[in-house]
């Protein structure tokens, strides 16, 4: 699912408005300082002609016009500072207010994208795919025990901790999940706790069920039209901080994407990228329907949780039912 030109141009309007939205606070900030402290603007003023007065003695050949201006700006900031400061402001009142201090809301750092940008970027192709509804249904806020008992609840328990130390240590510790087990147990449930709670840390994840991953794949591989853009959308699977397979198995397994899967895994795996993966398949029914070195690949490099129960989905929908008798 690559952006559209159109889509960019959203992007860039919204820094524009966040850009807008920081100037109109500085000069609320500025005028609420200035109507309190009559004394700010006063020094403000006189840094201003200092600067003019030393620079022309500098022109002048002056060679101590220029530190002379440091000393002097420097007794002059500390001077705001306390008046800021007696006034009930913080010390920093004053300056800029960004919403990314990283680029200052340009969304570039020395002219590549800043990781905002590729959030928001992300964040587009989430709003195409229905993640970000998803995540409204599916975090860790809603997380609930109550539907599992005996060995499934145990399991549940294992794979919230696990998913918890996942996020936890994402930033110092290459890590990858595994999740699978009986349809309904809550693998789908974690995975969205995992991408929000990343997501909200600022780490580029990108989420697609299996049958859409595999899609995009084929795309990137035999369509010619948009082939930059479909280049684009295939180099972050390979980039972003996060990838999310969910429901591995639905697609129609080939060895066209038997080799992808394994391909998109290694390289990931050589980059230190995590990948989290979810099925409903067992791990002999993995091992039969994809190559040893894919079973290999994800048995020896992911934490692999198993999940078990009833299907969740259908308590909460009996009780639904149940409720509107």
């Amino acid at each position: 699912m690559p952006l559209t030109n159109i889509q960019y141009d959203r992007i860039f309007r919204q820094y524009e408005e966040k850009q807008r939205i920081s100037r109109l606070e500085a000069e609320r900030r500025r005028a609420d300082v200035y109507e309190r402290i009559p004394d700010y603007r006063e020094l403000e003023n006189t840094t201003a002609s200092l600067s003019v007065a030393q620079g022309k003695k500098l022109l002048s050949g002056d060679t101590d016009a220029l530190e002379t201006l440091r000393k002097d700006l420097a007794g002059l900031k500390e001077q705001k500072k306390q008046l800021l400061l007696s006034a009930g402001f913080p010390a920093d009142y004053l300056d800029p207010v960004y919403s990314c201090p990283d680029c200052q809301d340009t969304g570039y750092r020395n002219r590549e994208k800043c990781h905002c940008f590729r959030q928001a970027e992300i964040s587009l192709l989430y709003e195409q795919s229905g993640i970000q509804d998803l995540l409204k249904q599916n975090n860790f806020s809603l997380l609930s025990y109550e539907y599992y008992t005996g060995e499934a609840l145990a399991l549940f328990q294992n794979a919230v901790k696990t998913s918890r130390n996942f996020i936890k240590n994402f930033n110092s510790d290459y890590h990858n999940l595994f999740f699978y087990g009986t349809v309904g147990t809550g693998k789908s449930f974690l995975s969205c706790c995992v991408a929000k709670e990343l997501m909200d840390q600022g780490y580029s994840v990108i989420y697609f069920g299996a049958t859409g991953l595999f899609d995009l794949l084929s795309d990137a591989a035999f369509y010619t039209k948009n082939r930059d853009e479909r280049q684009n959308a295939y180099a972050d699977l390979y980039r972003c901080d996060l990838l999310i397979i969910d429901d591995l198995g639905t697609e129609l397994t080939n060895q066209f994407t038997s080799s992808q899967l394994f391909s998109l895994l290694n390289e990931r795996h050589l980059g230190k990228k995590s990948t989290l993966i979810s099925t409903n398949f067992t791990l002999a029914q993995l091992r039969d329907r994809y190559s040893d070195r894919i079973f290999s690949r994800i048995t020896s490099n992911f934490d692999v949780c198993r999940l078990a129960g009833e299907d969740i989905r259908m308590y909460k929908l009996q009780g639904a039912e149940r409720e509107n008798s």
